[in-house]
């Protein structure tokens, strides 16, 4: 790509965005920029882009500077039939995302991890791995550095550790990682693919490009997974949780791959039947780029997991609280649900992502949840969901910050509030992230009131005698 002879819109000022407009100054390539969204991080990052030489551009000029730009950069979190990828697809201009952008400038071997669930403790088990063996593996894409921001560190011998989502998907044509891991296929983004047919060709867009070279560790236990060996040229790496495969399993409560013994599967730091068919994936993908059984082993017995993914964050009057705000699907709650020990009071809402929430109250009804509290845009079709199933320990409860205290009122001492949403942030928060550190934030006021409670009582106590 001969990026000083072309001009580029990237639409989108997010963390990607940024990255892919920094990369094309650096290349000599004339950059606008443009994002629909008006707040103060958004005019933070074209005043940045600006001053390395970015043109930002106002909504109104929107169609003019776009007949001037010859490739349109797309934010993952702008879907492609927006009016905007619409108007340069009928131009017959080039739509790429940040991912295609660093993709083929990439000049190192990738791992490329995708799903429904569990890609970014994937990712960062590898990156973990990589890095207890010494060797240089960076944790990119939809996790982590974008792609774009990490080329001169990855350089030529560095392993890019790439996150991919069905987002990035859309826009991605030329990755060809040497090792293509699909962890599963669940109902997600639905209100975005439309249909369940559309995401699973998504999903299987990450082993298009991969030659009998490469490797495609995929999910011996997921039927849909299962069907992707058909549709690529690379040699097939099986990990399953119930089968001994041509790959990663587990045998007699033991992590193993092609029949050798690795490690016990009880000194798996993380928890979770979930997390164990995220181990597999690992070791398969860790096997496959010559990493030795002593730095895998390590690495999966001192690995503690990723934020704001079932993480333990603190108690606040004997009760514990658990951030597993990543959780955005009906799937990953039903997991987090299964996974987590003692009693709990489950927040489930945010915004819809299309899907049905049923399935999430039949498995509660099993579970070692004791109350779900509904909140968020989406607090009524979840609640209609509930209803239907027939499952009655809920309460309504809107705003954020209330359904919190609300979950804490209703938890008693040594049961813990979980934070499984089952919904995307996006309809109260900037992020999960920005959901995760609410929930922290309120953690600690409770914890503050409680403390305060108590020297409260103690000093009745010292009147009263």
């Amino acid at each position: 790509m001969l990026y000083s002879e072309q001009a580029f819109l990237v639409a989108g000022l997010s963390r990607s965005g940024i990255s892919a407009s920094e990369y094309l100054i650096s290349r000599g390539a004339k950059v606008y920029v443009y994002d629909d969204v008006d707040d103060a991080n958004v005019r933070a990052a074209a005043r940045h882009l600006k001053e390395i030489g970015c043109v930002p551009v106002s909504k109104e000029e929107l169609a003019e500077k776009s007949e001037k730009c010859d490739i349109l950069v797309l934010s993952p979190g702008i879907p492609v039939d927006h009016p905007l990828p619409i108007s340069f697809k009928r131009a017959g201009k080039r739509i790429i995302g940040e991912a295609e952008l660093g993709a083929t400038e990439l000049h190192c071997p990738c791992v490329a991890v995708t799903g429904t669930n569990g890609k970014t403790t994937t990712v960062s088990l590898l990156e973990f791995i990589f890095k207890t063996a010494g060797k240089r593996g960076i944790a990119c894409g939809n996790v982590g550095k974008p792609i774009t921001s990490c080329l001169k560190e990855l350089g030529e011998d560095g392993v890019a550790i790439a996150e991919i989502s069905s987002f990035q998907l859309e826009t991605l044509y030329s990755l060809k990682p040497h090792v293509a891991v699909v962890l599963n296929v669940t109902e997600d983004h639905l209100n975005r693919h439309y249909n369940m047919e559309n995401y699973i060709y998504l999903k299987s867009r990450l082993l298009k490009n991969s030659a009998e070279s490469e490797y495609a560790v995929l999910n011996y236990d997921d039927p849909i997974v299962r069907g992707f060996s058909e549709k690529t040229k690379a040699k097939t790496v099986w990990f399953s949780l119930r089968e001994r495969v041509e790959g990663a399993y587990i045998q007699d409560n033991s992590f193993c791959w092609y029949g050798e013994r690795l490690f016990s599967a009880e000194e798996l730091a993380l928890d979770g039947e979930h997390n164990r068919a995220n181990a597999l994936a690992a070791i398969a993908a860790a096997k496959l780029m010559g990493i030795g059984n002593g730095a895998i082993q390590s690495a999966l017995k001192n690995f503690r997991g990723v934020k704001h993914r079932l993480e333990k964050i603190g108690e606040a009057g004997g009760v514990t609280f658990i951030d597993d705000s990543k959780a955005t699907n009906v799937d990953s709650a039903i997991k987090a649900v299964g996974s987590v020990k003692g009693e709990s009071v489950l927040l489930l809402g945010g915004k819809d992502k299309g899907y049905s929430y049923e399935p999430l109250f039949e498995a509660l009804k099993t579970s070692n949840v004791v109350h779900a509290v509904i909140y968020g845009e989406n607090a009524f079709r979840i609640l209609s969901a509930a209803l239907k199933t027939g499952y009655s320990a809920v309460t309504l409860c809107r705003p954020f910050d209330l359904a919190v205290r609300v979950a804490y009122l209703i938890a008693v001492k040594g049961q813990n509030v979980l934070l499984s949403p089952a919904s995307a942030s996006f309809d109260a928060f900037a992020s999960y992230e920005e959901r995760g550190k609410r929930f922290a934030e309120l953690m600690e006021l409770f914890k503050r009131e409680a403390q305060t409670d108590l020297k409260a009582e103690a000093t009745h106590g010292e009147f009263d005698e």
